[in-house]
């Protein structure tokens, strides 16, 4: 990492809780293979693990494979071989059908639309007898089974551990843990959006309530911006009847108190930069220069209605009906990775981007020009290729936790280029004042911006870029933890436990 991960917090060992593991095996020919995670939040939380003795991950086998080793191992922890940190690691056999209501169901879609206003509200969702069953059979056993072994290796461990949960697969994980292990010390960071109270008024009562009550058994809730543990804090009084304390950004709880903080996730810069300059990229980079226009605009995203794809493609067709000047001197080159390929709606999204990228094309090609270059490979070396090549770069979602692409891109982009950064996103807090700002809604604004980015002063767009390049570098993803670190340490200290 760029900077250095402070030490462990107290004397304390580290139990990380996530759905992925930071190795995932898989069979080929006879033959298993260990494949350590990829993405910067398994590569940090590897790292920190690292500073703490006797670590543990506890996530859930997600490969036949991944089951297969679980079982040899009676279900219990076992060492991570190979390069890295040292690392124990605990993979949990779901129940399939269980794990489908819990993952496909209740996590994506219900709980991502409603964190991402995502729900046309006019016609979806239906809560039914489906989505009941499906929380009471499926999201709560499986953050049981999840609590009950965080709890058995807490105990193994004295008793006492920082756990340190992520995401919101597991909202009711910490209220369980606290029952049985009063004195383990719980911090749970959410790294999607977290909307305003009345969004949550989708969910039954019912529902709504055993999800924040899970929430707040944790000692402190941590989010990539303020706005977001803001509206933590809103919900907690609005729809609990909870005393919060917007200056300290605090919530009573019985007996307790319950933190907020806000800690932006970055990357690992030298990691990053490291690999941008690899053969694999630098191949890529050759063709794909040959094959560029006079300007290129990119996007690179997984293909997850959050990202505003649709919308995107649309801003960058009016900007080619109100400036016929730029045909065949631009492309939209896009990256996108499917997602979720069980789940129907990011099935459907799908299509229609292909479908929109058939219009556009169909409407403004020219022989040997095609306005949008749509790619759906996910090869990395790729994107950091396409990172170091484009004029403008576009992240317009609806709402993002943070979106590590616009972190990632200046960091490497050798053509002065210009991030068009949509204001709902985490990183706009950090990145907006260098960036072009996108109102994801207003395809006409949009579609302005672009343009506007595309002719920038080149001083300008340097000047943009270094700034935006410093930023990150100091907010590395060692930052990150370190901050969490302080957290755990100022308020584990701050009061005894209690059940």
């Amino acid at each position: 990492m760029s900077g250095e991960v402070a030490a462990g917090a107290g004397d304390d060992p580290l139990v990380i809780v996530a759905n992925r593991g930071p190795v995932q095996h898989k069979c080929a020919d006879g033959e298993r293979t260990a494949e350590r995670g990829k993405g910067g939040l398994v590569t940090a939380l590897s790292g920190l693990a690292g500073h703490f003795d006797g670590a543990v991950w506890v996530c859930a086998a997600l490969s036949d494979e991944d089951v297969a080793v679980t079982r040899e191992h009676d279900g219990a922890a076992f060492d991570l071989e190979g390069d890295g940190p040292s690392l124990r690691v605990r993979m949990l056999e779901l129940d399939p059908e269980a794990q489908h209501k819990f993952y496909a169901v209740i996590s994506n879609p219900l709980l991502w639309f409603i964190q991402h206003y995502l729900w046309d509200l006019s016609d979806s969702p239906n809560i039914t007898r489906h989505e009941i069953d499906a929380f009471d059979n499926g999201y709560v056993p499986v953050n049981d089974q999840f609590a009950d072994a965080v709890a058995e290796e807490i105990e193994a461990l004295g008793g006492r551990a920082t756990v340190m949960l992520q995401d919101y697969h597991f909202y009711l994980v910490a209220e369980r843990i606290r029952a049985r292990c009063p004195d383990a010390f719980l911090h749970h960071f959410i790294h999607i959006p977290w909307p305003h109270p009345d969004a949550w008024k989708v969910l039954p009562p019912g529902m709504r309530e055993a999800l924040f009550n899970g929430v707040l058994g944790n000692d402190v809730v941590a989010f990539h911006s303020r706005f977001y543990a803001r509206n933590f804090l809103l919900c907690c009084q609005e729809l609990l009847g909870l005393r919060v304390d917007l200056d300290t950004y605090t919530v009573e709880v019985g007996d307790r108190t319950v933190a907020t903080r806000w800690h932006p996730i970055s990357v690992n810069p030298d990691e990053l930069e490291t690999a941008a300059e690899s053969p694999a990229v630098a191949e890529h980079v050759e063709r794909l220069g040959s094959e560029r226009r006079e300007h290129m605009v990119l996007r690179v995203d997984r293909a997850d209605l959050s990202k505003n794809i649709l919308r995107g493609f649309r801003a960058f067709d009016t900007m080619l009906d109100d400036h016929p000047e730029l045909a065949e001197k631009v492309t939209f080159l896009a990256l996108l990775q499917p997602s979720r390929e069980d789940v129907a709606q990011y099935v459907d999204y799908l299509d229609k981007t292909k479908k929109l990228v058939d219009e556009v094309n169909g409407k403004h090609r020219t022989d040997g020009w095609l306005p949008i270059h749509l790619d759906l490979d996910g090869d990395f070396d790729q994107v950091l290729a396409a990172y170091k090549l484009f004029d403008v770069l576009v992240v317009n979602a609806v709402f993002d936790g943070m979106n590590l692409v616009a972190k990632e891109s200046v960091l490497v982009n050798e053509r002065n280029g210009v991030l068009a950064l949509s204001e709902n996103t985490g990183a706009f807090e950090e990145l907006g004042k260098h960036a072009v700002t996108l109102h994801p809604f207003d395809i006409q604004q949009q579609a302005d911006a672009l343009f506007s980015a595309l002719t920038m002063d080149p001083e300008q767009r340097r000047e943009r870029l270094e700034s935006c390049a410093a930023i990150v570098r100091e907010n590395d993803i060692a930052k990150w933890l370190n901050e969490q670190l302080r957290d755990v340490r100022r308020f584990g200290e701050r009061e005894p436990k209690k059940a």
